[in-house]
């Protein structure tokens, strides 16, 4: 029988160690980092031991990966739901767009147009089957959710160019739809949110009247990008470094602190006055909760009737990965209710 080699043993030996040691000193810096300490602030309701884990960034392979990912999304009992094209605007091609109907009760006389997230890069219209069903269902609304055009391969302003097809689309078919061109909304989460904020600031400069703005958790100033403290926000799910990635591939550039395009980056805009009453909500872990806050700030500053709604120790979506906890639901119930009275819309029975 050969004798072992004991060269090959202690190599084995030390390898074994460093591999402990080198466990051992990752989990030392977990429980010592910004991680763990920010993981201590989350709402009791939003802990999971998943968050534990590091969220992966997005970068462009990881973005090219999901876009290719199959994705069934069932459509939703209860409404009914049609797939149209609206035109583009200026020369832009057709917009693909889903409407929602209640499957019961009084025909729809108000509408929300619904932009979905994804940091300007993923998503789509179907994987917000369920959000666009509860504001028809719920609130008696026709929905009509916007499949835009992504970055990288579409920057700006192609994305909000469709957006407001969109919703130049519904204004004019208001009367055939039998709506009320003065109970039409505008809505969206995260990068739908950012651009919901812009189609607003858009809308009002073009004349199109709009009634209301419901912005859950917006991305609205690339220069969150350029800041090096977040305050231990941005570590769930949304990151500072997919904030650059998304950012970045909407602009067409990297952001700068001196200027981007006008609509690009809502928060930047000075004048304010005249917008659209607005609902902005964020959780207090989010990147975003800054950029919000401040936004809904000078909304009110600006005579803007706007209501702030923060959630302490929420992350990023948070009511989207855990919407079971009460208080994700009482998150959404909150948002509902804000469109329901900025609609003006009477309860469905």
């Amino acid at each position: 029988m050969p004798r072992p080699d004991v060269r090959l043993l202690v190599k084995t030996g030390q390898r074994r160690r460093w591999l402990s040691w080198g466990a051992a000193a990752a989990l030392g810096l977990w429980l010592t980092g910004r991680r763990a300490r920010t993981y201590g602030h989350l709402h009791p309701e939003l802990r999971t031991p998943l968050l534990r884990l590091r969220t992966p960034s997005f970068t462009r392979p990881l973005v090219a990966v999901m876009r290719r990912l199959p994705a069934r999304f069932p459509l939703p009992s209860g409404v009914q739901v049609e797939a149209r094209t609206v035109p583009g605007r200026s020369g832009d091609p057709d917009v693909p767009v889903l409407l929602y109907r209640p499957g019961q009760g009084r025909p729809p006389t108000a509408a929300l147009l619904y932009i979905h997230g994804g940091g300007f890069v993923t998503g789509s219209a179907a994987a917000y089957h369920a959000q666009c069903a509860r504001y028809a269902t719920e609130l008696g609304l026709l929905v009509v959710n916007v499949d835009y055009r992504l970055a990288p391969q579409t920057p700006f302003p192609g994305p909000l160019n469709d957006c407001f097809a969109a919703l130049t689309w519904l204004t004019a078919q208001a009367p055939a739809l039998g709506l009320d061109p003065a109970q039409i909304a505008v809505a969206g989460d995260s990068a739908g949110a950012g651009l919901a904020a812009a189609l607003a600031q858009l809308a009002h400069d073009e004349g199109v009247p709009l009634a209301f703005q419901l912005l859950l958790y917006p991305m609205l100033d690339d220069r969150t990008v350029l800041r090096t403290d977040h305050g231990g926000r941005g570590e769930f799910v949304w990151t500072p470094a997919s904030n650059q990635l998304g950012w970045t591939a909407y602009l067409g550039r990297a952001p700068q602190w001196e200027s981007a395009p006008e609509y690009a980056a809502p928060a930047r805009r000075e004048h304010l006055a005249g917008l659209a009453p607005a609902w902005i909500g964020a959780g207090t872990l989010d990147l975003f909760y800054d950029e919000a806050r401040l936004y809904a700030q000078r909304l009110r500053a600006a005579g803007v009737p706007c209501e702030w709604d923060e959630v302490e120790g929420a992350y990023h979506a948070s009511e989207r990965f855990a919407p079971a906890a009460p208080v994700s639901r009482n998150f959404v119930a909150r948002s509902l209710d804000a469109l329901r009275r900025g609609l003006k819309l009477e309860p469905v029975s």
